[in-house]
């Protein structure tokens, strides 16, 4: 039986990732196959358990809820900045990406995603959050997990 991906393993994938009305957000299509550890942290869980089990050259399709991927929206994550403290070298439009500083310095990207008069809203939810991801994986390459030797 062929050896089949397991937590620890180094895998190369290729994927097609698309949302439940069919609209690609993601794939690997003329690139490199995505290469990481299995269990590692690295993918999103959903896409991790999808590729747990699977034999080089298989291919599946995996649908993965919001919860195993980037999580539920939440409107706390939707702030109103009031445009007097927009930096005046920066025009607003919507859909622009930007990037905003938490307290501990932390870079948080953010979406404007609408604009009043006084204020600017900024969306800093993943932009794939609260939905449910579907994928077409293919297992092109495993590296197993080297076993531990003990010397005495």
């Amino acid at each position: 039986m062929a050896e089949q991906a397991k937590k620890g393993d180094k895998v190369k994938v290729h994927y097609h990732g698309r949302l439940s009305d069919g609209s690609t957000f993601d794939s690997s299509a003329g690139r490199q196959p995505l290469e990481f550890e299995v269990g590692s942290g690295m993918v999103i869980k959903g896409f991790d358990d999808g590729v747990t089990g699977m034999a080089v050259g298989e291919k599946k399709t995996v649908t993965i809820p919001s919860d195993d991927a980037y999580g539920p929206r939440q409107e706390a994550m939707v702030i109103q900045f009031p445009k007097s403290n927009f930096p005046n070298e920066i025009i607003p439009e919507i859909g622009m990406t930007l990037q905003m500083h938490s307290e501990n310095g932390q870079e948080i990207p953010v979406v404007i995603t609408a604009i009043s008069d006084d204020a600017i809203t900024l969306d800093a939810n993943h932009p794939l959050a609260g939905k449910e991801l579907i994928f077409d994986i293919e297992l092109v390459d495993l590296k197993g997990n080297s076993p531990l030797i003990i010397i005495p």
